[in-house]
């Protein structure tokens, strides 16, 4: 379920629009924070309580859909609070980088922070 204030539709526009203009650094930063969703969406083994589990499969279930179970659902608060902590990542690897006299890969890293920084003020074109 979507709302309109869901963050995975803008990212997945301005991911459209980054693949179109060949700009591998937004694409990248665009798909990390997109990963970083899914995988906050994700529930963790063992929540889910099946009846029968396999005896020939460590943590294995038994039964048509037995595997299947629902992913939580993020508020829009923790999207956007899961795509920030994505551009301090990257603005703080890249202060690693420039540290480390990488200004080359510090740029790009800093250049990534921006385009996911765009999505969430709205900022530019594909949204």
């Amino acid at each position: 379920m979507q709302t309109d204030d869901d963050l995975r539709p803008r990212l997945r526009r301005r991911l459209s629009a980054a693949v179109r203009n060949r700009d591998r650094i937004a694409v990248s930063a665009l798909r990390d924070a997109i990963a970083a969703l899914d995988n906050a969406e994700a529930v963790e083994a063992g929540q889910d309580d099946p009846t029968q589990v396999s005896e020939h499969v460590a943590g294995g279930v038994v039964g048509l859909g037995a595997a299947e179970v629902e992913r939580r659902i993020l508020d829009p608060e923790s999207q956007r609070s899961i795509v920030r902590a994505e551009i301090e990542a990257r603005l703080a690897a890249a202060t690693t980088y420039e540290e480390h006299g990488q200004s080359a890969r510090a740029d790009e890293l800093r250049l990534g922070a921006d385009a996911l920084l765009a999505v969430l003020e709205g900022r530019g074109h594909a949204d």
